[in-house]
């Protein structure tokens, strides 16, 4: 799905021309990547806006051990620190700026409806057979921006394991589905905001200890109960919606993962 090529082109080109070819080319009709989102300047430290907003999303995966990405529309230091990791990781030019190389590597991995090449809505959307984002404690709009950036960290993940696949086997769960299952009465998954994955080329321990890199703040693996066969990971320390503290809650014994 990817189309629009010659208008992304032509909108990283401008980015990369002197100031008045910029405004002149960047003055034209807006174009989209992908039907998706395109990104018209360069991005840095001090800039602020939606589009640093768009960017967060992206690179929320590339957090570092540990932390987590700000949806905050700021492009502050952690910001920097994972667009850096995010370019050494796909072998570009790493300075921590957003420019041409760095939105062209999005626009590739990204498909029309904004999610990552290797995720999709249909494997995040229900938990119990894939019934959309309603049914949940928020609306289906917000949940669905929840599971968007938890496909872009399980995408920056999966990259992180050698782009090796990673298997969904519950995303969002509407409130009925979260019962169905037995399901934490404030679960996660709940918010869009969580993943139970398996792989067959990683093991699970390899997972559970990579998702620390990750921009994921819940991680439960093998030696937590119930949770031998899969890795769940969340994004806990971000939702201010939950009845949770925002906190960082590790457990995969096994794999000497903890807090």
């Amino acid at each position: 799905m990817r189309v629009n090529t010659l208008k992304r082109v032509a909108v990283a080109f401008a980015l990369a021309l002197p100031g008045a070819a910029i405004a002149t080319v960047v003055a034209a009709p807006a174009a989209h990547a992908d039907g998706c989102y395109t990104w018209t300047r360069n991005l840095y430290q001090g800039r602020s806006g939606n589009d640093v907003r768009q960017l967060q999303i992206r690179v929320a995966g590339w957090a570092g051990y540990r932390d987590i990405v700000e949806n905050d529309g700021q492009y502050g230091p952690k910001t920097a620190a994972a667009v850096k990791r995010f370019q050494q990781a796909y072998g570009l030019r790493a300075d921590g700026v957003a420019g041409p190389q760095t939105y062209a590597k999005l626009y590739q991995l990204q498909d029309n409806d904004c999610t990552p090449a290797h995720f999709s809505h249909g494997e995040l959307d229900n938990g119990c057979g894939g019934s959309g984002y309603g049914g949940g404690p928020l609306s289906a709009e917000q949940t669905r921006q929840n599971a968007l950036r938890t496909m872009w960290k399980l995408e920056a993940l999966r990259k992180s394991l050698g782009d090796k696949p990673l298997d969904v086997s519950s995303g969002f769960r509407s409130h009925a589905c979260n019962n169905q299952v037995g399901g934490a009465s404030d679960s996660q998954h709940l918010y869009g905001n969580a993943a139970d994955v398996t792989a067959r080329s990683s093991s699970l321990c390899q997972i559970a200890r990579g998702a620390r890199n990750n921009g994921f703040s819940g991680i439960y693996g093998p030696g937590y109960p119930d949770h031998d066969d899969h890795v769940h990971v969340d994004s806990r320390r971000e939702n201010n919606s939950d009845q949770s503290s925002n906190t960082t809650s590790w457990s995969a014994p096994d794999c000497g993962v903890g807090n």
